[in-house]
């Protein structure tokens, strides 16, 4: 048996498959059933222990093009799926080439598009999908990288302290410039609507989304949001010198976005000699802003909302403290108090047989959301922690698993919801 095996450390060495065989007729112990769709290319899925792999079969070229895509859009902070190797120079043991293999890693708690349209209204998702899709463009964009290959089953989203975020899951018809022009943009933002809007038809098609909806209505709404975004974080702006706050303002507004300003450049414009134009070169640095404060004090690594939401809880729950006590408190002493305090205890509450629903930052933040709706309820504080036992009485209990999606789950979901549906979903491609 020949091929050649790059892959990353930390990973199982996947010496004990089959690869002198094509991914289709293979046949292992190590093979899983995960939701699968229609492909260009086959797709399989295998079990090392408790961690989950995908396989795809795919020519070398695009497979050495997805793995070198996928790294180095890792390194500069865009959300995708973890790449861990890929498999070359395959051959049968008869001596026939074989086609390459590119493995990623599973994405825990992330959901394909139609089971989330399947198990929320699309009022719910309209607003939190489109903005997650808006925000991958730009980030890839801001990196100089051209997807071509924009659509909803090409992406993976995971909740987000209510709102969502989203995962790049295929590269291979990408491109890297140093630079995208606005021409280049363009295509990959009207390809983006010419997919989604196709993927959408088909949920209307299988009557899993009203047949009131416009997907295409849909689309141009994600372009005018793209363009607004994309403005914000890169036009040149122009101020007078009594007008200096405004590049503080345009700071603030583009951190609270997530991004960070990596080149700052002010000079006088020739046009106007009284006047300062303000040059931005806007980067993307992952975790954000609230990932990494939120990182640096308690170690959790979680998503941007969920940070935001958690860091919120941490400050009110660090006035209360210095409040009990008399005294201020440095910053990473609240920290640790609210974790042994707080966060740890909340999430204990969850019996282990829950804990596949949700993370346990989106836990917290439904506990917190639950502590609210029950104090307005009852006309004054409810209790955090009778809050957390509530909810996972009344809600995380009837919440579908999400951790890892089986297709016999979803099969059941279909038949329950849409009967005579008959709906495709994407596994990692």
């Amino acid at each position: 048996m020949r091929f050649q095996l790059t892959a990353r450390t930390g990973h199982p060495d996947f010496l004990d498959l089959p690869w002198d065989e094509p991914l289709a007729a293979w046949e292992s112990d190590r093979l899983v059933e995960m939701p699968m769709g229609i492909h260009r290319h086959v797709v399989r899925t295998v079990k090392y222990g408790d961690r989950l792999y995908h396989l795809k079969e795919l020519p070398r070229r695009f497979a050495d093009r997805e793995w070198r895509f996928l790294r180095h859009l890792k390194s500069e902070g865009v959300p995708v799926v973890d790449v861990v190797g890929v498999v070359s120079r395959r051959e049968t043991r008869e001596g026939a080439a074989l086609e390459a293999v590119l493995i990623t890693e599973h994405l825990e708690y992330s959901v394909p598009y139609r089971l989330l349209f399947l198990r929320q209204e699309h009022q719910r998702l309209r607003e939190p999908m489109i903005d997650a899709l808006v925000h991958l463009l730009v980030r890839i964009h801001l990196q100089g990288f051209l997807w071509g290959d924009c659509s909803l089953s090409n992406t993976l989203f995971r909740r987000d302290a209510g709102r969502l975020s989203a995962y790049v899951v295929d590269t291979e018809t990408g491109e890297l410039y140093e630079d995208l022009s606005s021409g280049q943009r363009r295509m990959d933002v009207e390809l983006a609507i010419e997919k989604c809007g196709g993927e959408l038809m088909d949920l209307q098609a299988a009557g899993v989304l009203s047949a009131d909806i416009d997907p295409f209505e849909l689309g141009l709404e994600l372009a005018d949001r793209y363009d607004t975004l994309w403005a914000e974080l890169t036009r040149d702006e122009l101020f007078s010198d009594d007008e200096r706050y405004r590049i503080h303002d345009r700071l603030r507004r583009i951190n609270e976005l997530g991004y960070d300003v990596e080149e700052l450049e002010l000079v006088q414009d020739a046009g106007n000699p009284g006047l300062t134009r303000m040059v931005l070169k806007t980067s993307v640095l992952e975790p954000g802003r609230y990932r990494r404060l939120l990182k640096d004090l308690t170690g959790l690594d979680v998503q941007e909302n969920q940070a935001r939401r958690l860091l919120n809880d941490m400050h009110n729950f660090g006035a209360w403290l210095q409040a009990e006590e008399g005294r201020s408190m440095p910053e990473a002493l609240i920290a640790h108090r609210w974790m042994e305090q707080s966060f740890e205890p909340i999430v204990s509450t969850v019996p282990e047989e829950l804990r596949g629903k949700r993370e346990s930052a989106e836990i917290f933040h439904e506990v917190i959301d639950h502590w609210h709706h029950l104090s307005e309820l009852k006309g004054a504080d409810a209790g955090l922690f009778d809050a957390a036992r509530s909810y996972v009485d009344t809600v995380l209990r009837f919440e579908p698993e999400e951790r890892r999606v089986s297709p016999a789950e979803i099969a059941d979901e279909l038949e329950e919801l849409v009967p005579d549906a008959l709906a495709d979903f994407e596994a990692p491609s």
